[in-house]
């Protein structure tokens, strides 16, 4: 499933290149404030929430068929949240560009509002730009699919352009090829992603193999505040939530019980 939603983004970026212009991107980040800072985010005490915007996935189907995501987003910020993830992939998550922007439009008279994720599948440098254009401050970068050379580059990009992105690693050789990168901020995906089986015990096993210097961010799979209290006892920072939030019938209590 991974190689499909990757192949499918491939054939879709030539046409976007063609409607906006590198040169198109670059003037747009030009006029854009400094993107926030997404590791200082997560730092301090207590585990801190990741919460993200979604209307569904290849593994949960349509999590909610109608979404204000602006809505959604100024929820998540009143309720706690230390940064929010955007989905901006179309067809197997229903989301867009358009949406990181919109968010993004909301929060951009606020200097300290939270930080804003750009969550794709991100192969092209192309697609960095994009990220800033649209008013993200940060972005997902997953180890599997890309070529060592390819991840540091725009690990490198990032870090131009003022962004400190998330790689997301799988296994204990994704773990390696992100350290020796110098990822600064590492998610642990407990979902494989070809199987969409999950265990929190992935970020158990991989948590020790990253240096105590890096800010480790575990993905998927969190539901409760037991599940919160396992993964800050294995040294994870911070969670990603999606789903478990974007159901929840009152996403405050939701939120105070898993940060309490």
């Amino acid at each position: 499933m991974l190689q499909k939603i990757v192949d499918h983004s491939r054939r879709l970026l030539p046409a976007a290149k063609r409607r906006e212009p590198l040169a198109t991107l670059e003037a747009r980040i030009a006029t854009r404030k400094a993107p926030r800072d997404f590791p200082a985010a997560l730092r301090g005490d207590g585990m801190r929430i990741i919460a993200e915007v979604k209307s569904a996935s290849p593994s949960a189907g349509v999590i909610r068929g109608r979404v204000d995501a602006v809505a959604q987003a100024r929820r998540y910020a009143a309720a706690g949240a230390s940064a929010i993830s955007v989905l901006t992939e179309r067809k197997h998550f229903g989301g867009s560009l358009r949406r990181l922007g919109a968010i993004a439009a909301t929060f951009e008279p606020a200097p300290a509002a939270t930080p804003l994720l750009r969550k794709d599948f991100l192969f092209d440098p192309y697609q960095v730009y994009q990220a800033r254009a649209y008013g993200g401050d940060t972005f997902l970068l997953i180890v599997a699919i890309l070529e060592q050379a390819a991840l540091t580059d725009m690990l490198a990009l990032g870090r131009r352009l003022g962004m400190e992105p998330l790689v997301e690693v799988h296994d204990e050789g994704e773990v390696e090829r992100a350290v020796a990168a110098n990822a600064r901020v590492i998610g642990i995906n407990n979902r494989d992603l070809n199987t969409f089986t999950v265990s929190l015990e992935t970020t158990g096993r991989l948590r020790k193999l990253i240096p105590a210097d890096r800010i480790v961010v575990s993905e998927s799979g969190i539901k409760t505040r037991d599940d919160m209290h396992r993964l800050r006892d294995w040294g994870a920072d911070a969670v990603l939530i999606g789903e478990t939030l974007m159901t929840a019938p009152s996403l405050p209590d939701k939120m105070r019980e898993l940060l309490s």
